[in-house]
């Protein structure tokens, strides 16, 4: 039995219905958890990016503490521009704007 469907007609629709189905998945991931997995790769060797943990940089405030210091709003922006800390161990972070905006909505999400 063939798995894959048979397409009658025109190969243009055949090819834009295998391309539906092949970015179908990342149409569906959630933007909460590609922001936690980006933060987690970038952000965790020094900062808690859970709603509970310590840092394990002790001076690395909890990204669920950010939004008393920062304008979450504006955060992704930020984020896209480059974020750079007066701290030498701190490195320059920049995002583009889907992850950027995926970080945003997952640091909205474990505010305190």
């Amino acid at each position: 039995m063939n798995r894959w469907p048979r397409f009658e007609g025109s190969p243009i629709a055949a090819a834009l219905a295998f391309l539906v189905l092949l970015s179908a998945p990342a149409f569906a991931q959630d933007p909460s958890d590609t922001g936690r997995a980006l933060l987690q790769q970038s952000c965790a060797s020094c900062h808690a990016i859970g709603k509970t943990g310590d840092s394990p940089n002790a001076g690395a405030p909890p990204f669920r503490t950010l939004g008393r210091s920062y304008d979450l709003d504006t955060f992704p922006r930020q984020l896209q521009r480059g974020v750079v800390s007066g701290h030498p161990d701190m490195p320059e972070f920049k995002f583009n704007e889907a992850d950027a905006r995926a970080a945003g909505v997952y640091l909205r999400s474990i505010q305190e």
